[in-house]
């Protein structure tokens, strides 16, 4: 379902040559809009309260220590299988393909390239990404609402990538550990602090840091050589 969504939004986004700062506004847009209405208690998606009580897959109970831990590994696997997957495309045509869209949109057209194409059926792939984490999730959380959509979300995510080091793979993976982290720890100690350190973490890094975590891990690389 993420993926049709993902596909039908965006060839008519990507048709209509929408990109940029102008496409990021669009689906902030569309997703308030939905958390909006999903708010509602006559869609029947529960209203504020969401979806709550989720205890038994495939008639398994969730809430057993043994099925936790499994549904944690099951995470780290697709985790390590997603990433794999991502690693492979960018090392294959296609992602080369897609890294000179990216640089250059118009000079990949003008060789023959379809852009569109390229865009629509990567867009389609992460939002099926997006929906299988979210289908991990949900069990392991045992709730899911409509809170989950605010913009609040999708902003935190673009922070992992931007901590964790921007233009790598591992990168975002090690910056949500570290922000999560984080959110755990401020969250329980200095509840009331948890947003200033969250927007001052993402300006530090913006400033001292624009390759994050990553590019920080390579400079003491490269000062503990002799």
């Amino acid at each position: 379902m993420p993926g049709l969504l993902a596909f039908v939004f965006g060839y008519f986004a990507f048709r209509s040559r929408i990109k940029g700062v102008y496409l990021s506004i669009i689906t902030q847009a569309l997703t308030f809009a939905a958390m909006l209405l999903f708010f509602r208690n006559e869609t029947g998606f529960g209203g504020n309260n969401g979806f709550t009580d989720f205890k038994r897959i495939l008639g398994l109970s969730v809430t057993t220590p043994g099925m936790r831990v499994v549904l944690c590994a099951l995470s780290g696997v697709v985790l390590i299988g997603l990433f794999v997957m991502a690693r492979a495309i960018v090392n294959s045509k296609y992602g080369r393909v897609l890294q000179a869209i990216r640089d250059a949109e118009t000079r990949v057209m003008f060789t023959g390239y379809d852009p569109v194409a390229y865009k629509l059926s990567i867009w389609t792939l992460s939002a099926v990404m997006c929906g299988l984490a979210g289908a991990l999730y949900v069990p392991q959380v045992g709730i899911i609402n409509p809170s989950e959509m605010s913009p609040a979300a999708g902003i935190e995510m673009a922070i992992w990538t931007a901590v964790g080091g921007r233009a790598t793979l591992i990168g975002p993976i090690l910056g949500a550990f570290f922000v999560n982290g984080a959110k755990s720890w401020f969250t329980v100690a200095f509840p009331e602090y948890w947003l200033f350190f969250l927007g001052a973490l993402f300006i530090a890094v913006t400033l001292f840091l624009p390759n994050g975590l990553i590019g920080l891990i390579g400079q003491l690389r490269k000062r503990g050589r002799p």
